[in-house]
């Protein structure tokens, strides 16, 4: 990291697709923040990468690309890969996942928090109290040995998964950690789930006997376990009473998508990459290039991933400005929906990208902490 003082130099992919047209209108925002809060700036770095950069040149993530990001404070990833431009052994072209194990970005986190305003899709009026997080293990499992999976005599296919003592620990420490981290901010006991098939197979049966352990050391924090087909059930039927799921690469990749659906539409899903010096953020939904160009995306992912950077770095640098900002964007965005004022069409709205983007920085603007700001 590269960081001097309060100044933070943050590494950006702007990605394919909508991914420019998300990632302005978001480093707009990230850039009113640096210049009007207290106590930090931030230095933006446009670096290439991605399938359209894979198309053009031959190669997706540049070494000189892997390089500055990995000197960068943190990462601002928008939506990368394109459908039709795919390696020879036709995988689609994933530059984030090659982030996630270059730089070791062990937990991947998946809010999932129902907005006011935003189309849940359960009418249990318990839904608006939604607001767990998903810890995905994100190097590890069928992913370990993602380019080694084998089709013999065209008559059987196998993959690997890899769970390693080591990481399951970082990864429950770092779950129970944010369970504690929560419980304060919200003021009520923390809990950490474990979601595995420990019944069926070995390798879950470690991944939770790891787990019981860690445990161990965080006698404040409550700690259960549930087998993942039972947890996809009660992620529809009582999701209001989750706070911190963990769970293995796949299952995780599964389910976050259904906390998307939960919350209403991907385009309100951020997630973040983190290991023990590096992180990423970046919009848990794909490039949409049927829509690229057009101005109609919704930004708000994008928008609200920024603010868990802003977060992130508020805590590995004890800058209370940057979690006060990073929450201050969560909130904009929060208003912005229960107003009803910045919905696109995903959300049933009409506006466009930038009228969406414009709505989210007024209400950042007027969000009344202007103790943590300069004076104009």
């Amino acid at each position: 990291m590269t960081n001097l003082g309060n100044s933070f130099k943050i590494a950006v992919f702007e990605g394919d697709g909508i991914g420019p047209e998300i990632t302005r209108p978001t480093m707009d925002i990230l850039k009113f923040a640096s210049s009007n809060y207290d106590g930090f700036s931030l230095d933006f770095e446009i670096l290439p990468a991605g399938a359209g950069h894979y198309r053009d040149t031959g190669t997706a993530l540049p070494k000189e690309s892997m390089d500055r990001a990995r000197a960068a404070d943190a990462i601002l990833l928008s939506a990368i890969g394109l459908p039709d431009v795919r390696y020879e052994d036709g995988t689609e072209i994933r530059p984030q996942v090659d982030l996630r194990f270059d730089l070791g970005l062990y937990a991947g986190v998946r809010p999932v928090k129902v907005f006011p305003g935003a189309n849940c899709p359960l009418s249990d009026p318990r839904a608006k109290d939604i607001d767990f997080v998903l810890v995905r293990e994100s190097t590890e499992g069928l992913f370990a040995h993602m380019h080694d999976g084998k089709v013999v005599d065209d008559q059987y296919a196998t993959e690997t998964l890899r769970i390693t003592r080591d990481t399951s620990e970082k990864l429950f420490d770092f779950s129970f950690f944010l369970a504690q981290q929560r419980a304060s901010e919200k003021g009520r006991p923390g809990k950490v789930t474990c979601v595995d098939k420990a019944n069926i197979f070995r390798s879950f049966w470690f991944f939770r006997s790891i787990f019981e352990e860690r445990a161990k050391f965080f006698p404040d924090v409550a700690a259960d376990a549930a087998y993942v087909d039972a947890m996809a059930m009660w992620m529809v039927q009582r999701p209001w009473e989750f706070d911190v799921l963990v769970t293995e690469n796949m299952f995780g990749d599964i389910l976050s998508d259904l906390g998307a659906g939960i919350m209403g539409s991907l385009g309100l899903a951020p997630s973040a990459d983190i290991g023990d010096d590096h992180a990423v953020f970046q919009p848990c939904h794909g490039s949409a290039p049927d829509i690229a160009g057009q101005g109609i995306a919704n930004p708000l992912a994008m928008i609200l991933s920024a603010g868990m950077m802003l977060t992130w770095l508020g805590h590995q640098n004890a800058s209370q400005q940057m979690i006060d900002c990073g929450q201050s964007i969560d909130d904009a965005v929060t208003r912005v929906l229960a107003q009803k004022k910045g919905l696109t069409r995903d959300l049933g709205g009409q506006l466009r990208t930038e009228e969406c983007a414009i709505a989210v920085l007024d209400a950042f603007q007027s969000d009344g902490s202007e103790g943590t700001r300069e004076a104009s």
